[in-house]
């Protein structure tokens, strides 16, 4: 196992992270995501552990708070061996302000979170999503009186636009607040819009990227084809989260077992290994609910593709460059040196620099 920096932080954290959707039922019953209980979260925490992973994400919204308290208890005795982060945002009540980022909500669900995680502090308390109604300036108010509290060691975001992470940012820095370290994204072979905007911006600003959902819900994990799925107990076949272009996705899946077979590894494995040689990644984000499903996800760490590889992968996965991408790196050849990153006619996802 490989440990990255996070961020500007002096932290570093195993390039693979365990996530925990798949843990505990929630308050509605089963779901597709695993509702493992308490012996299997144990032995995949003990098995994420002896693998190197030093890094584990959970949500207050994840099991209606069921995963975070599954969390705190495999941890007993071991909590410092890990990098624990969470999220808040979602509604976790029926009351009207059960959701959102208002200092109110936040100050609440922090301390419901350390209670459930059975600890004194966060080592990284992210935004689960943009909430459009609490201005930003509150919010990350509400964070800074978390750190100089002691009950957060860092602070990041999920799923925001890159205006928003960078508005963020100045008023951090125009009142002297605690800053984003990093920004938790869904990126995957199938999913690589964040490469238009979000990527270089985090680049620039040297925020750490954290992947969720790197096997696009499961349909990059080799039991998928054209004519469905070979596991009728697979996620994906159950829930279709996140959204896809399926027919592109079943060219990305056909180019993954090639290279797969090709170098006896899985085809989970080749999509995590891709996403890992991004240049912009810190951590990629696991969730499993069997430790077959860990165990074949660690080997990733060991694949090194090919620069072949890497390349078909890239085509195949790759979109139509966008406006206003194409235009400023049109003639760039004329403002750049020849190999420069910028230089050619256009880019989409796969050429941008970053």
């Amino acid at each position: 196992m490989q440990y990255r920096q996070l961020g500007t932080t002096g932290v570093f954290v195993s390039q693979l992270c365990l996530g925990t959707m798949t843990f505990g039922e929630g308050s509605a019953g089963p779901s597709p995501m695993g509702n493992l209980n308490l012996t299997d979260v144990e032995r995949i925490v003990d098995e994420a552990i002896a693998g190197g992973i030093n890094f584990v994400d959970t949500a207050d919204v994840y099991s209606s708070g069921n995963s975070e308290a599954l969390v705190g208890e495999a941890l007993k005795g071991r909590r410092n061996r890990v990098v624990l982060a969470t999220k808040v945002s979602s509604r976790v009540g029926p009351g009207p302000n059960d959701v959102g980022q208002s200092r109110l909500h936040v100050a609440q669900a922090l301390d419901d979170s350390l209670t459930r995680l059975k600890t004194d502090h966060i080592d990284l308390y992210q935004l689960h999503n943009f909430d459009r109604l609490t201005p930003l300036q509150e919010t990350l108010e509400a964070l800074d009186i978390a750190v100089r509290q002691g009950k957060v060691r860092y602070i990041g975001c999920s799923n925001f636009f890159a205006w928003q992470v960078v508005k963020a940012l100045g008023i951090s820095e125009r009142r002297l607040l605690s800053r984003f370290v990093s920004v938790q994204a869904y990126y995957s072979l199938a999913g690589r819009d964040v490469e238009r905007e979000l990527v270089p911006a985090m680049v620039d600003e040297k925020l750490g990227l954290l992947c969720w959902s790197p096997l696009a819900g499961g349909l990059l994990s080799g039991k998928f084809d054209r004519s469905g799925s070979s596991d009728g107990d697979a996620r994906r076949a159950k829930l279709e989260f996140p959204p896809v272009n399926r027919p592109q996705v079943f060219d990305i899946i056909d180019v993954l077992k090639e290279i797969s077979g090709s170098r006896g590894a899985s085809a989970a494995q080749v999509a995590l290994a891709w996403l890992l040689a991004r240049p912009a990644v810190t951590s990629v984000i696991v969730g499993v609910k069997r430790s077959s499903q860990l165990q074949d996800n660690l080997a990733a760490t060991d694949l090194v593709l090919t620069t072949d590889e890497i390349a078909r992968l890239d085509q195949v996965s790759g979109a139509a460059p966008t406006y206003p991408g194409w235009i400023q790196t049109y003639r760039a050849n004329s403002r750049f040196p020849q190999g420069h990153p910028f230089t050619g006619p256009k880019w989409g996802p796969g050429d941008a620099p970053v």
